[in-house]
Order: structure tokens, then sequence, then C-alpha cells
């Protein structure tokens, strides 16, 4: 029994990994339209990157990549060229962290 538990356990793991990379393609894209979007990039004094896309003049995302740490994102989801707030405190952006990609 062992001997067979052996060898379906590899299989099953390949299994289960190629299920998850066949559904990555759908999450990779921004919630917000940037299509012909202008991107500027300026790197501040402490190496963080950031990424302004803006469409027509209106801020649409802002992407920052820390010097140390995963990048995280700002979104203009309803395209008034400012970014979001948070419903229940209007001083605190939301910020989004892309978890995993493929």
């Amino acid at each position: 029994m062992s001997r067979m538990t052996n060898r379906l356990l590899p299989l099953c793991c390949a299994l289960a990994l190629a299920g998850c990379a066949s559904t990555g393609g759908a999450g990779n894209d921004p919630p917000v339209d940037l299509a012909d979007a202008q991107v500027a990039v300026r790197t501040e004094k402490n190496g963080d990157v950031i990424e302004e896309y803006r469409v027509g003049g209106n801020l649409r995302m802002v992407k920052v990549t820390p010097s140390r740490g995963a990048p995280y994102y700002l979104y203009d989801s309803d395209g008034d060229g400012r970014l979001d707030k948070s419903k229940d405190n209007v001083d605190v952006s939301p910020v989004y962290w892309k978890l995993y990609g493929w």
C-alpha cells in the first residue's frame, strides 16, 4: 500500500498545481481601465519606486514598489481623478497587494 501511495502522491500534487495554474489568467488585470495610460515613474530618496498611471490626465492607479517588501497598489475606481478613500474613514486610502500570480 505504501508503494502505491508513494506513486500517487506526486501525481496528485502535479494535478493540483496544474489546476491552480490554469485559473490564474483573469486575476492579473487591475480593477481599473488602464487602456492608453501614460506612466510616470520616479524613485524616492529611500529607494521606493512610484509608478503613476494616468488616463486622459486623470490619475487612475499608483503602484508603489518599496525598496524592501512587496509592491502595493492604490486605485481610482470611479474615475474622478482622485484615489479612492475608505468608506468608514475619509482620511485612509485602501491599499491592495497582489498575493500571488502565474
